[in-house]
């Protein structure tokens, strides 16, 4: 690789990691040609982008855009390194688990996991992460608990006031 092509990479990565909030390290060592190429399609329809770049790239990147802000993701940057960039920060963890189950394998590895500015080291994170609640999750969420109460009090002041009319139209 020329100092040049290092470069455009370098480039290619830091427009990611400033696009993305969320970007997982993998490690794809001993997957085959055809595994890689299946989970790069799983990747493509979940609209998870997935880069494989060279470790020293890799942190030159992060480097270049802030090192402290990314600085515990360095000890994850060994042996065969594929990114996964995703909007959503849990989907990158749904495919890698849903890779190993049908592959019946340990790989994908998750090595780390950055989410909004949180590091995740290792693979005992997957799982949690299956279960991390997404945005428009939250706010679902948020809205049906705000809800729930409106509509018992709406419900009982409804229930009320027929009464009330129940009561008035008897006398």
């Amino acid at each position: 690789m020329t100092k040049d092509q290092k470069n455009e990479v370098i480039e290619v990565l830091k427009d990611k990691f400033s696009q993305y909030n969320n970007f997982y390290v993998t490690d794809t060592e001993s997957l085959t040609v055809a595994q890689v190429g299946k989970l790069r399609r799983a990747c493509f329809n979940k609209n998870v982008e997935m880069k494989v770049a060279k470790n020293t790239l890799i942190k030159k990147a992060l480097e270049a855009l802030d090192s402290e802000k990314y600085a515990g993701m360095y000890d994850s940057l060994h042996n065969v390194t594929a990114l996964m960039f995703s909007e959503n920060p849990k989907e990158p963890a749904l495919i890698i688990s849903s890779f190993r189950k049908e592959s019946n394998g340990e790989k994908p590895v998750l090595k780390a996991a950055f989410i909004n500015g949180d590091v995740y080291m290792g693979d005992n994170n997957l799982k949690a992460l299956t279960q991390i609640k997404t945005k428009n999750e939250l706010i679902g969420e948020v809205i049906g608990l705000l809800q729930s109460p409106a509509k018992r009090v709406l419900a009982a002041l409804l229930h009320h006031h027929e009464q009330k009319a129940e009561v008035a139209s008897a006398e």
